[in-house]
């Protein structure tokens, strides 16, 4: 008999991976020693792994350089219009495989290190994630950058190279512990530093009104310095640039100011400044009104916008031309989008920049502003909505709250004009909040200065022009849109799962991997004996591996044939974690009381970080490992029910668990998850989900039809009529035996039997103060669950659903959103041509 292949040869034989060609093979080996040898300086006796990773991203950064610079001369000498992301997170992973895919180097780059004694998934390994973001938002931005550049936009991320990204969870006696994210420890070999770009940045001092303009003096400065990282596009030799400042203290700070306590005082001192960059503030849909943030946010809008306008000036059309020292075509060839409210300042800054420096008159400047700049929306949760503190506000940025004062009049103006008599109205509508602390409502500054504002899924964005931006919607019905989120099928389906990439490509070549809609070819071979079973097989493998992953690094064994049942997003009560436990809890009491009875087997695995500052959260962490304690030791339950909390949930382990899973949890109550994007990722990679209608989910529902998925729950319209009714959860926990069983297990102590009371907050919580009526749905829920357990006892029928929703999932790919916001919003076409690779002579 044939001996079984090892992972290596399996990986050979997948075409997406690209072609190992010889001289390609031999071209990487000899740069990867010039890289250890002449970059790293060691000799490969005493070299550790860590050089060789380095080396390896040395060799492959090569191949992107040339690319790099010749589509930045494209972009200076066609002079497209250019589009800014201005993102406070971008969730990037890790950059190495993803470079190769999208370069088509992964079967090259596998031969090589193997001919010189590696492995390259070993060295792949040794890359630490940018965890520059807490979830969907900051993970989104990074889909998006793909997207943009292998849709051959002229486009630019910016935001904020913080030295700590989100921080390490550890999982200690059940409880969270936070630990510090020194990614740059060894340093970063994909960023570039560009000193000759740096920027100042100023904050505080006063306004003066003087004959010659308005001034703003006396300000401390802080320098921003860029960190360029080149973003390729899929097999199209196109390479972008995401753009992150750090922060550095002038040369000069605090030593003009000969009172300081003296010059080592003033030398320590410079932290302060660079303080800015140094940490991302850990709150996923949480508004914390902390001065340090506030900086943060304005040091990114500040350093970018005079970057934007030093581009739009020495264009090489402007170069020649005295017209592009006319700001007024800035519309024309730029344009800005806001991620969230975060970036919000950008609007008085603009206006700043326009008025004070260029002179140009409000009514011209303004009207260049909102037609440069748009905002997504990306929550309706009322905590996490920014409201700035004007006197924070003031003491900071002088000179904006002017400028947000005078924007906010003439606003109201035109809000009375419309709605004349209408001082509810006004009142609602207004910038600033009244009350006995004035606030800035940067969601609607961000409204009122942008010509287009969309939300993130269909009922998301009726939500909006529904309910919190209701007098928006009718005073500018033409302003709002939806962008339904995607994901990049390179990072989500060819580069983490490329055994289903392979079956698929079999069947419908790999023309998908650019045009997602594609996949739609699959569904006439639902019925196809080979592809179901080539699909059973992959998910089959993929979970081996999950399971030999946690056996290697948790130390817990699973049952591998059991039912992934996965729910790994971020920590919080909207997401419904505890509807989660409840059902697990009801399964374990299921299995003890009829403990002969054929149940089907699962793994149920829940991931995600708890805000530092969010103790419900953290609670429900300690409540699942709590119950995972109980479940995983009980041997009348054996196999048939394990409870599995991953820790440190971030963007590389979402990249092994997503292919492994069976089943998806999108449980949120309708009307609060704005869109998802986890859902879309368990989808592609051939994941059935139990879920609410809410956000994303509707939409998956109507692409792959609601007999596709497991839908169950309150609708939006339900959960409205019952917050206009009362919520009462005693009526749910008095009227369901099996909820009362499980609520008295947890507050009696069943999950936590040296404390008694240790869940009691969470007990109170569920009982009297539930925003998110977990209750209301536990009954759907649990029957949903039932008609999920049977059909997994049916391996076939299971698996055609599988193929069906795989091929449903064309429309949330990343590219087809920013296709609609290229034309829809910022009035640019995305284009599937290639541009020359370097070696290529130039037209």
């Amino acid at each position: 008999m044939a001996k079984p292949l090892t992972d290596q040869e399996k990986r050979k034989q997948i075409s997406v991976r690209g072609l190992a060609g010889v001289e390609n093979v031999t071209d990487i080996k000899s740069n990867f020693n010039r890289h250890l040898h002449y970059t790293l300086v060691k000799d490969r006796n005493v070299a550790t792994k860590r050089d060789y990773y380095f080396a390896l991203a040395n060799t492959v950064r090569d191949h992107l350089v040339g690319r790099w610079i010749r589509t930045q001369q494209h972009y200076y000498e066609k002079d497209p219009k250019r589009v800014y992301y201005l993102s406070l997170e971008f969730y990037m992973g890790r950059t190495l495989q993803n470079t190769m895919v999208n370069l088509a180097l992964e079967n090259a780059c596998d031969e090589a290190t193997y001919q010189l004694g590696l492995d390259m998934e070993e060295l792949q390994d040794i890359e630490e994630d940018a965890g520059l973001g807490n979830g969907g938002l900051g993970r989104l931005a990074a889909c998006f950058l793909d997207s943009m550049a292998s849709l051959g936009l002229a486009a630019y991320g910016y935001g904020i190279r913080y030295e700590f990204g989100i921080f390490n969870q550890k999982i200690v006696d059940g409880w969270q512990v936070e630990e510090a994210d020194d990614w740059l420890r060894y340093g970063n070999p994909w960023e570039k530093a560009r000193p000759e770009y740096m920027r100042p940045v100023h904050y505080y001092g006063r306004v003066e009104h003087t004959p010659g303009g308005v001034k703003w003096v006396d300000t401390q400065v802080v320098l921003a310095l860029p960190y360029d990282t080149p973003v390729p596009g899929y097999r199209n030799n196109v390479v972008n640039t995401m753009r992150l400042w750090s922060a550095k203290a002038p040369c000069d700070f605090n030593l003009k100011d000969f009172n300081v306590g003296g010059y080592i005082q003033a030398v320590l001192d410079r932290n302060l400044a660079e303080n800015i960059s140094r940490v991302l503030y850990p709150n996923d849909n949480f508004f914390e009104g902390k001065e340090l943030r506030l900086k943060q946010e304005y040091f990114v809008v500040a350093a970018t916008l005079q970057d934007i306008i030093r581009r739009f000036k020495s264009s090489k059309f402007g170069s020649t031309e005295f017209v592009r020292m006319d700001l007024s075509t800035l519309p024309d060839k730029v344009a800005i989008q806001l991620n969230d409210t975060h970036p919000a300042l950008a609007i008085p800054e603009l206006m700043r920049i326009l008025m004070d420096l260029e002179e140009i008159p409000w009514e011209k400047a303004w009207d260049i502003v909102v037609r440069t700049c748009a905002y997504t929306n990306h929550t309706v949760l009322p905590e996490a909505l920014e409201r700035w503190p004007i006197d924070l506000f003031q003491n900071l940025l002088p000179r904006h709250l002017d400028i947000v004062y005078e924007i906010n009049r003439r606003h109201l103006e035109r809000v009375a004009q419309q709605f004349p008599g209408d001082e509810g109205r006004l009142q609602r509508m207004s910038l600033i909040e009244e009350g006995d602390h004035k606030k800035i409502n940067m969601a609607h500054l961000c409204i009122v200065g942008s010509h287009a504002v969309n939300g993130v899924a269909r009922i998301h964005s009726e939500i909006i022009k529904d309910t919190v931006f209701k007098d928006f919607y009718e005073m500018d019905p033409e302003k709002f849109q939806n962008k339904t989120n995607g994901i990049t099928p390179r990072r989500w389906l060819v580069m983490c799962n490329p055994g289903l990439a392979e079956v698929i490509a079999e069947r419908i070549g790999d023309d998908y991997i650019r045009d997602l809609d594609q996949l739609k070819n699959l569904l006439e071979f639902v019925d196809d004996d080979s592809l179901i079973r080539d699909v059973a097989k992959v998910k089959q493998e993929n979970k081996m591996k999950f399971s030999a992953y946690l056996e290697e690094h948790y130390k817990v064994k699973i049952n591998p044939e059991s039912m992934f049942d996965v729910q790994v997003k971020r920590i919080h009560e909207y997401k419904r974690q505890l509807l989660n436990c409840l059902h697990i809890i009801t399964f374990y009491n299921r299995i003890k009381k009829q403990p002969n009875k054929a149940w089907t087997p699962r793994t149920i695995m829940i991931g995600g970080k708890a805000a530092p500052g969010y103790h419900t959260a953290k609670m429900i962490i300690k409540l699942i490992t709590a119950i995972g304690d109980i479940v995983n030791h009980d041997a009348v339950v054996g196999d048939r029910l394990k409870v599995i909390f991953l820790e440190n949930y971030k963007v590389t382990l979402a990249e092994k668990i997503i292919p492994a899973s069976d089943l998806s949890e999108q449980i949120s109550t309708a009307g609060t998850e704005a869109s998802g994007t986890g859902n879309m990722k368990f989808m592609l990679n051939g994941a059935l989900t139990i879920g609410t209608m809410d956000g994303a989910n509707v939409e998956m529902a109507e692409e792959a039809g609601e007999e596709n998925l497991f839908i169950f729950g309150m609708r939006v319209d339900d959960v409205k009529a019952m917050d206009q009714a009362g919520y009462d959860a005693k009526l749910y926990y008095d009227r369901i035996p099996e909820l009362k069983q499980a609520m008295d297990q947890i507050s009696g102590g069943f999950f936590s039997p040296g404390q008694p009371d240790l869940f009691k907050d969470i007990v109170n919580m569920l009982m009297n103060h539930d925003r998110f009526k977990v209750f209301a749905d536990y009954e759907e829920y649990i029957k949903c669950q039932d008609k999920v357990s049977a059909l997994y006892k049916d391996p076939k029928e299971w698996t055609k659903m599988v193929i069906r929703n795989i091929g449903s999932s064309g429309k949330f790919s990343s590219d087809r959103t920013i296709a609609q916001y290229a034309r829809e919003i910022w009035g640019m076409e995305p284009s599937l041509e290639k541009i020359p690779a370097p070696d290529d002579p130039r037209d």
